[in-house]
């Protein structure tokens, strides 16, 4: 079974949540998991500021940040997703995507953290975009607001 709760800062626009579980759900199925506990936190862009200095010791900007909470050779999926939704409103301006679009983007990606997939390189940058565009393309994503 597959599992995901949300925890919405009220400061922030909030998506469909079911549309967003389900996202997430499909990409998680997709790549082979059947059993996932996930925590989903829509915040503020000084959420992530404060993550990334914390845990990465970087002082930049991000859009999500993934925890996994358990190691990934465990077939169930514990970790946790954290979305600036500020800054994913100022990439969809920045990159002429529509706000929805970038959000699935986002929470895709997210998703794909916690399976272990990377973008730290360029060929993994490139592999896991590829991914993205791929669960985009499955997806309605349009009714995601």
């Amino acid at each position: 079974m597959i599992n995901i709760q949300f925890e919405i800062d009220p400061n922030v626009d909030k998506p469909n949540t079911e549309i967003s579980s389900e996202l997430i759900s499909r990409v998680i199925s997709t790549e082979g998991v059947e059993a996932a506990e996930i925590l989903v936190i829509l915040t503020t862009d000084k959420i992530l500021i404060n993550l990334k200095k914390k845990f990465f010791n970087k002082e930049h900007l991000t859009d999500v940040i993934a925890f996994r909470m358990n190691e990934y050779e465990e077939e169930k999926v514990e970790g946790e997703i954290y979305i600036s939704i500020p800054q994913v409103e100022k990439n969809a301006k920045e990159f002429d995507q529509s706000y929805p679009k970038e959000l699935a983007r986002i929470i895709i990606h997210g998703s794909l953290h916690l399976l272990n997939y990377n973008d730290d390189t360029p060929d993994s940058k490139i592999k896991m975009t590829e991914k993205e565009n791929f669960y985009l393309n499955k997806t309605d994503w349009s009714n995601l607001l």
